[in-house]
């Protein structure tokens, strides 16, 4: 199975979530939010066709990294994939972020199994579209006030929108059973 990625996977990020990060930058979106950080990501043909055991590899082989975050892009537009890499990520014994264009509501409603699953290897989602108008410099791992940052394992425990608190301390993650919604 391949992903299509829009760079090479990025490491050392600490702009993308907390701690240090990896950063898979997905190919693909159709939001096409005025101001985007990261137009080039956006043609569905663009990027580079990359085998997943490929990625996996280079997963495998990280070291002082706290987590994985998927941008782009939007990583929903692969979930099946991403989900995949997901699961290894907390395998690995690191957290996920994501980035996405679509609200955490929208992305329940679609019932699409390949979200929902991608979602259940999630820690923490930002979710909706950059708003230039909300754009703001105090707004943390987001670039509008409307972004949400979700804590993605009690929102689907407690089935409603459950904020992430930035004031708690994420740790490598313990290796995760999937949740199978």
């Amino acid at each position: 199975m391949k992903i299509r990625l829009a760079a090479d996977l990025q490491t050392d990020s600490i702009v993308d979530g907390l701690g240090i990060r990896t950063v898979i930058w997905t190919q693909g979106c159709s939001h096409n939010c005025p101001s985007c950080h990261n137009p080039g990501t956006h043609d569905f043909n663009g990027g580079e066709l990359v085998e997943l055991e490929d990625v996996i590899e280079e997963l495998e082989n990280l070291s002082g990294q706290d987590g994985v975050t998927f941008s782009g892009g939007d990583p929903m537009f692969q979930p099946k994939q991403c989900s995949i890499l997901a699961h290894k990520v907390h395998e690995l014994g690191m957290n996920v972020w994501v980035y996405t264009g679509f609200t955490y509501e929208e992305l329940i409603e679609k019932g699409n199994k390949d979200i929902l699953e991608f979602l259940s290897n999630i820690d923490v989602l930002i979710d909706g579209k950059f708003e230039l108008s909300k754009k703001s410099l105090d707004c943390e791992f987001r670039g509008s006030t409307n972004q949400r940052l979700i804590d993605i394992p009690k929102s689907l425990e407690n089935h409603r929108v459950v904020l992430f608190d930035l004031n708690k301390k994420m740790n490598k993650k313990e290796k995760k059973e999937t949740i199978f919604i």
